[in-house]
């Protein structure tokens, strides 16, 4: 069973004057692949709140990936990459490039994104984009290879490379 936390950093989110529509996609999205999502948190756009909440999820909840929507972008508020960065032990730019590859192939802004991805002991963090139709997007291209990236992070999986004949 792999497990999941889900952070939406946004200000009016977090004083109740936004619905959380994107940590919801996230949350249905991965209990379709029978999933369990341990802890989904709205939070305030805080470089050291988002930064305590990666490390509790990751060192106390100990779930497999962390999810975070919102706070990607350009705006100084938008500080979701640099506390991600700020935790994160190794970092996985393979993940952030997929999905601005996928998400520029629907707009030329995909390029804007500032969203990071990284390791934390045994936990994979990955930034979303703060839009339900991004999270969307994005996540629909991460889930096709993550499943195994964290089976391998456990020591619950095989070799990726096939044996030589």
């Amino acid at each position: 069973m792999i497990t999941v936390g889900v952070i939406t950093a946004s200000d009016k989110g977090s004083r109740g004057e936004r619905e959380d529509l994107s940590g919801q996609v996230i949350k249905n999205m991965v209990e379709e692949l029978g999933w369990e999502v341990k802890i989904l948190e709205i939070v305030p756009d805080e470089q050291k709140i988002i930064e305590a909440k990666l490390i509790e999820y990751a060192d106390e909840h100990k779930v497999d990936v962390i999810f975070t929507t919102g706070g990607t972008g350009f705006s100084p508020r938008d500080v979701t990459p640099e506390a991600t960065l700020a935790v994160v032990e190794r970092l996985t730019p393979g993940i952030p490039e997929a999905m601005r590859l996928e998400s520029l192939k629907v707009t030329p802004r995909a390029m804007l994104s500032r969203a990071a991805a990284g390791i934390r002991g045994k936990t994979v963090i990955i930034n979303l984009p703060g839009s339900p139709k991004g999270v969307k997007e994005c996540l629909t291209v991460v889930l096709q290879s993550l499943e195994h990236g964290i089976e391998i992070l456990k020591g619950t999986a095989g070799e990726c490379a096939q044996p030589i004949k």
